[in-house]
């Protein structure tokens, strides 16, 4: 059985067990992070690769490493923290990654992060192993471009413009 992001997402969301280890998910959500409570908004991705993964979000996002162990990097951007957490090997060793990564157009969300500028976002998305994709759309005070992660994930990076 091939197994998708999209797959381990489903089977996480209705109870299945990931490893023999019941308390991975406990260590998580128990470990001691530097802020006054939990993050109010967040964004929890899964990756083959936790460290390119990783290292992708740091860099574009200027966010700092909060927490990091061999399952788990918690990220703090200036807006929203993200959760990077290592696909159990069970699961991840049938997910093909493609370079350079192939944008995952059927994902069902795209998370937005803001970025202060575009142009060295879009930079740093590709040295980090990412990819632009598609038009810039103009909006009201923004410009937007997609760019995909190292394993394709698809997120939104708008810039506000005057």
């Amino acid at each position: 059985m091939r197994w998708s992001i999209e797959r381990i997402a489903a089977a996480l969301s209705r109870g299945a067990p990931l490893s023999a280890d019941t308390h991975q998910f406990e260590s998580l959500f128990n470990m001691e992070i530097p802020m006054s409570g939990p993050a109010r908004t967040g964004v929890l991705i899964y990756a083959k690769n936790l460290s390119s993964v990783s290292a992708f979000y740091e860099q574009v996002l200027s966010a700092e490493v909060l927490h990091a162990d061999d399952e788990h990097r918690v990220l703090q951007a200036p807006d929203v923290q993200l959760i990077i957490h290592a696909i159990p090997e069970q699961y991840s060793r049938s997910i093909v990654i493609e370079e350079p990564p192939v944008a995952r157009e059927g994902q069902a969300i795209k998370p937005f992060f803001t970025v202060e500028s575009l142009v060295a976002a879009e930079r740093i998305a590709e040295q980090c192993g990412g990819r632009v994709w598609g038009p810039v759309w103009p909006g009201p005070g923004m410009q937007v471009r997609n760019v995909c992660d190292p394993e394709g994930n698809i997120v939104h990076l708008p810039e506000h413009v005057a």
